[in-house]
């Protein structure tokens, strides 16, 4: 087991910890949930920190952890939820799929691990976790479709997304490139998803945008797009639960989606 100073061991976490954070609350569908998690592997390490292992690098390490105490909590969603609403279909949903899909899809895509130290996370064998990913595809992409709006202001990048999400079985409702022609078009049709950039065109606010779209027409989920997500993850005051770094694949465009139409989040960013 790899060791670190204990200098070394905080610098190594915090680093990490914004991605952390991501993972879990796109893995429990929610805020309060996500942190929760996170704040006790925080607690688990203090208290043990041998239980840190960087031998596949301090992300690896952290993540390693949380999934630990993850897998022996039964590895439980936010039932906090209204009854009838959609993040609580949504989960129902998510309770049918193959155990670990989930897990191993986020790490994959969205948190970038390779086959291997995805492995070492879940403390399994790297051919389990590979069709673990190739199943959580196969079933997300059989069970929901729906209608998506782009708010992006970059056309290389609206075009690109809107070819990926139209792959995977979904409508594009249109693409706006200002926070007027984001309300306008979410009036005009009210989208399953919203995809949103967070600066605009104009130099409007995707985050606004997007919150006046909520607060005007209802429950939403949204996926924020940005080049520096680790500023919007500071733990300061309400953070997106779906999060894609820019540059971002493909695999995590789908994931992201995949995932966001599932828990049907609508926690977003009030700046």
């Amino acid at each position: 087991m790899s060791q670190v100073t204990d200098t070394s061991l905080s610098a190594q976490i915090g680093a990490n910890l914004p991605y952390l954070r991501r993972y879990a609350r796109a893995l429990t569908g929610s805020t309060a949930s996500g942190d929760a998690y996170a704040a006790a592997t925080l607690e688990a390490i203090l208290s043990d920190p041998a239980q840190f292992d960087a031998a596949h690098g301090p992300k690896a390490g952290l993540f390693r952890v949380f999934h630990a105490i993850w897998s022996s909590s039964g590895a439980q969603m936010d039932d906090d939820v209204a009854p009838g609403s959609l993040q609580a279909k949504a989960q129902d949903h998510l309770r049918r799929l193959t155990p670990n899909t989930r897990e191993a899809l986020l790490l994959h895509t969205v948190e970038g691990f390779d086959i291997t130290p995805l492995a070492f996370v879940m403390n399994a064998a790297a051919d389990e976790v590979s069709e673990l990913v190739d199943i959580a595809y196969a079933e997300m992409a059989r069970s929901v479709s729906g209608k998506v709006m782009i708010i992006e202001d970059e056309a290389i990048i609206a075009a690109d997304l809107e070819s990926i999400v139209a792959e995977m079985g979904h409508r594009i409702t249109g693409i706006a490139r200002t926070e007027t022609r984001a309300l306008e078009l979410a009036a005009e049709e009210k989208p399953d998803l919203i995809l949103s950039d967070i600066q605009l065109a104009d130099q409007s606010s995707g985050i606004d945008a997007v919150n006046r779209i909520l607060d005007r027409d209802g429950e939403v989920p949204v996926i924020f797009i940005t080049a520096y997500p680790e500023r919007l993850l500071t733990g300061e005051g309400p953070e997106p639960a779906f999060l894609i770094s820019k540059p971002y694949t493909e695999q995590q465009v789908r994931s992201a989606v995949s995932q966001a139409m599932f828990f049907a989040s609508t926690e977003t960013l009030k700046a």
